[in-house]
């Protein structure tokens, strides 16, 4: 920096080198981003052109009649599948003498297009200052984020027409120069979703009062002129059905992700439920509205249109799957002081946005209202309670920096490959941890169930012919035990219960109290145990997918009695309810005695008292017995759950490096060495 700024000929070539360096990377970076958002573009066609004809593009059906034609004659809400306004049905027109295949082509290449065109302007509108290198990059992730959300999907697969309010209002926004143009553009996306009418008070109390009218004016003539065009539609939609409701699915249906939805859900009906409904929605308007105006007021515009329209996603009666983008949107939105709660919030509405709501919280009975209505809470934390930064705040570019401890020499010169990952002390977001732990198990369970084709019996044949290679290799290493292990424990009842107990109790009690006691004792400690048990989790389902492996309680002939379970029908074994949500031919590796050998390692190792790692060390011990006296896993299951725990705790190493010891202590510098003595020149 000296020699730059001294503007030295050395120091002018090495900044240019450097800055050339630094702009090649950020190049191929993006050009990585953009063939991601590519491949997603692809796999998302490829997914709608491959279903059969008569599932796909099934919502765009029901605005064509026979021979792709559209309904002219008769009404477009006749089997009330249709939920588009009549000025929606309108301009389709023009589609009129188009088959239905080339519609399906033209339509899916154009929601494309649409989605792409959504996500350029919302990578332009990200508030100010934006750092060059967030603007190059803002728009592939942008646009990769929209491939991967829900509502993108939906609409590309039922064929919808909901992209087009979103992208119309972000132009109308951001990409209009006068206020009029902008205002025509938001009045026509009102035209086709009537809650985007809730942009008109944002625009007015932020001083864009012209675009305000416009939007108005822009909307009442489209809707005068449907009706017009389509008088009997128009009235089956605005009177009749009451600006839509009623169209569509069942409201109480859990695609129906709005507080009229969600009220019915939890049992409510009526006039009471129509009058908490209409309370309710008056309160989140006037809060989020609120909101909005005071965020587009602090230089965050494209904020106050994601809050605008969480408030238009909860207070409309009606809101399905694929009109939910707007909680997407509020993805821009800054939220906590340290830099370890800056990831909580957008990770939370990528997770909500692109991942079904059964894979945010677990399958349990009173959890069930928060699981159904997930997005909708998103919508309503987005518009009411969630604290924005400003951009006035402190916070709001300069987070509270995180700990780093100092860099610990390795053998290597290379490692670690991701330094910034093994050197922070502080604990992370708990919220986000538990986030990304639930999603990480459902993942690992969906992973288990599919690689035997989803089924218990999908892949029995191919499970038990590898359950007769591990037997034959054990029998040659003289290793085969489980026959005389399984029933030398069955003769004993206290020892057969302890194993029985051990092995349902212990497999997930320990891991997570050892995680627990770690994140309130020792963040630095957590965070690299967390990574070495993830990696090992990883490894492990690769392992699932390409081995399916019958474990010895399920090999026909061998003898071996199902101590847990009791006697299965192999063919349709049952288990409970685990039955349909575990995979029971995933025994290679075993990832109960892995689990278990992590605990023991991790235990071992951090533990102050040699008692506590003989204790710890004592888990793995129990468990492979466990797993091997009631016929779960053969004695090889356990030796490649010990490969997976060595590979895990070797690539945290290869990436974070050794564990961090000590904290990063500030250097001192004296005043001498900031004062140059008489005479000295500084270099």
């Amino acid at each position: 920096m000296a020699n730059v700024e001294h503007g030295g000929r050395a120091g002018n070539a090495f900044g240019a080198g450097t800055v050339d360096t630094a702009r090649e990377r950020l190049r191929a970076l993006r050009i990585g981003l953009w063939l991601i958002a590519a491949v997603l573009a692809v796999r998302q066609v490829a997914v709608v052109l491959s279903t059969p004809k008569a599932e796909r593009l099934t919502d765009l059906e029901t605005w064509v009649g026979p021979n792709g034609v559209l309904h002219v004659k008769g009404s477009l809400y006749d089997s009330t599948q249709f939920t588009g306004t009549p000025f929606g049905g309108l301009v389709l027109k023009p589609f009129t003498r188009a088959a239905e295949q080339a519609l399906g082509w033209g339509w899916t290449f154009g929601t494309l297009s649409l989605v792409v065109a959504l996500g350029l302007v919302a990578a332009r509108a990200l508030p100010q200052p934006v750092s060059r290198r967030t603007s190059l990059l803002a728009a592939p992730v942008a646009v990769s984020l929209l491939m991967l959300s829900l509502p993108v999907r939906n609409t590309l697969y039922l064929g919808q027409t909901s992209v087009i309010p979103v992208l119309l209002v972000l132009l109308g926004c951001f990409a209009m120069r006068g206020e009029r143009a902008g205002g025509v553009l938001i009045g026509l996306a009102a035209a086709l979703q009537p809650t985007v009418l809730l942009f008109a008070p944002l625009l007015w109390f932020t001083g864009r009062r012209r675009a305000a009218g416009s939007t108005g004016v822009t909307f009442a003539a489209l809707t005068a002129l449907a009706w017009a065009a389509m008088p009997h539609d128009s009235n089956t939609y605005w009177v009749h059905h009451l600006a839509g409701v009623g169209l569509g699915k069942d409201a109480d249906d859990l695609t129906n992700q709005s507080l009229h939805g969600a009220l019915l859900r939890l049992g409510l009906t009526g006039p009471l439920e129509i009058g908490l409904f209409l309370l309710l929605g008056a309160a989140v308007a006037a809060v989020g509205l609120r909101r909005a105006v005071r965020y587009a007021k602090d230089g965050q515009l494209l904020l106050a249109v994601a809050v605008t329209g969480c408030v238009a996603v909860a207070v409309s009666p009606t809101t399905w799957q694929h009109q939910l983008l707007w909680v997407l949107l509020a993805v821009v939105g800054r939220v906590g002081r340290k830099t370890s709660d800056r990831f909580m919030w957008p990770v939370a509405v990528v997770l909500v946005m692109t991942l079904p709501a059964k894979m945010m919280l677990p399958n349990m009975a009173a959890l069930y209202p928060l699981r159904d209505n997930v997005t909708l809470l998103a919508a309503l934390a987005a518009a009411t309670v969630v604290p924005f930064l400003s951009r006035t705040s402190e916070y709001y570019r300069r987070p509270i920096p995180t700990d780093y401890a100092q860099p610990i020499p390795t053998r290597w010169k290379r490692v670690p490959l991701l330094p910034f990952l093994g050197r922070v002390l502080t604990r992370p977001n708990l919220l986000l941890e538990l986030l990304l732990i639930r999603v990480g198990y459902s993942a690992y369970q969906q992973v288990r169930l599919a690689a035997t084709g989803g089924t218990n019996a999908g892949g029995r044949a191919v499970a038990e012919h590898h359950g007769d290679q591990i037997l034959a290799i054990e029998r040659f290493l003289r290793l085969d035990i489980e026959h005389w292990a399984n029933h030398a424990v069955v003769k004993v009842g206290w020892l057969r219960d302890f194993f029985d107990f051990y092995y349902e109790s212990f497999h997930f009690v320990v891991p997570l109290t050892v995680l627990g006691v770690l994140y309130a004792r020792r963040p630095a400690d957590y965070r690299w145990a967390r990574s070495a048990l993830g990696f090992a989790t990883l490894i492990a389902l690769v392992g699932f997918w390409l081995y399916p492996l019958a474990p010895p309680r399920l090999m026909p002939g061998l003898g071996i009695i199902d101590t847990v379970h009791g006697v299965q029908d192999f063919s349709k074994p049952d288990y409970g309810t685990l039955t349909a949500l575990t995979n029971q031919y995933a025994a290679m590796p075993s990832l109960h005695f892995g689990w278990s050998l992590w605990c023991g390692l991790v235990i071992a190792v951090l533990a102050p008292k040699w008692w506590m790692k003989a204790l710890g060390l004592l888990h793995p011990l129990f468990t492979v017995s466990a797993i091997v006296a009631t016929g779960n896993h053969w004695i090889l299951d356990a030796v490649g759950g010990a490969a997976v725990v060595a590979a895990g705790f070797g690539l945290t190493y290869l990436l974070q490096g050794p564990r961090p010891r000590t904290l990063m202590k500030p250097v001192e510098v004296s005043t001498q060495e900031l004062v140059p003595a008489a005479g000295r020149t500084p270099s």
